[in-house]
């Protein structure tokens, strides 16, 4: 229970890697927030899962991308809970398709939830931080967010963003005791990638050294050795796990 007594919100935690996250952080003691934005039942299945583990956790729901949402709600976790020791940026959605194709409203849709979300949280959630002199912050990037990839240029344009983000904050906030991170997680098995086929998933393997796409508890045990005490001296690093993928 490396983590014991410790706030941890996850943002986007009702499913995928978040929901990972989520469950690998109470595993460890953690008092988990999952913070989730239209998936009522899907959080509810995570918090059921949670309470297996004999840990314990609220949902709340709002949306990330929102300033003023976001304000009220981390307010009044502060309020109810006492502090935010941890902060998991993980909510995030994806579209493919060619650029020329793309629109100015799948610009803002994805900059907003995957890039302006961070902000919204982390401006809050660091200020509090502050008056406490520690905290660990996580940002869930990609590998896209290191290279780019085709077809996802918005996407990839966002998770680079996030690096930039992390790496400076971190900067920033390193003289006060606070550490901030990233993941740039690659193939991971979750409902985001689910529109491949058995024969695109079977190539797409091929191309991975592990030969596997990674799972979402893979992503969650490395979220839990950065905020934990095991990884005191790690600050401003984009971690890559994708199994040798890239």
């Amino acid at each position: 229970m490396i983590l014991s007594g410790k706030v941890a919100l996850v943002t986007g935690a009702s499913r995928g890697i978040g929901k990972g996250i989520a469950l690998e952080l109470a595993k460890e003691g953690a008092f988990v927030i999952i913070n989730y934005k239209n998936n009522d039942e899907a959080a509810k299945e995570v918090m059921k899962e949670i309470n297996k583990y004999g840990a314990m956790g609220a949902m709340m729901k709002w949306d990330v991308s929102s300033f003023e949402e976001t304000n009220n709600n981390i307010n009044h976790i502060i309020e109810k809970y006492g502090k935010i020791d941890i902060l998991i940026n993980n909510a995030g959605i994806s579209k493919i398709g060619l650029f020329i194709d793309s629109t100015e409203g799948q610009w803002d849709e994805l900059m907003n939830t995957n890039l302006k979300s961070v902000f919204n949280t982390s401006n809050i959630v660091v200020k509090e931080m502050l008056s406490k002199g520690k905290g660990t912050i996580v940002n869930i990037s990609s590998i896209w967010g290191n290279v780019g990839a085709s077809c996802e240029v918005i996407y990839s344009a966002s998770k680079g963003a996030i690096n930039s983000f992390t790496k400076a904050l971190a900067k920033e906030l390193a003289p006060n005791g606070i550490r901030v991170n990233a993941i740039a997680p690659g193939v991971i098995n979750t409902e985001m990638n689910a529109q491949f086929s058995e024969e695109e998933k079977t190539q797409l393997e091929e191309e991975i050294p592990l030969m596997r796409f990674g799972e979402a508890h893979e992503i969650g045990k490395t979220v839990v050795f950065l905020c934990s005490d095991s990884a005191s001296y790690i600050t401003g690093q984009v971690i890559t796990v994708d199994g040798a993928y890239l």
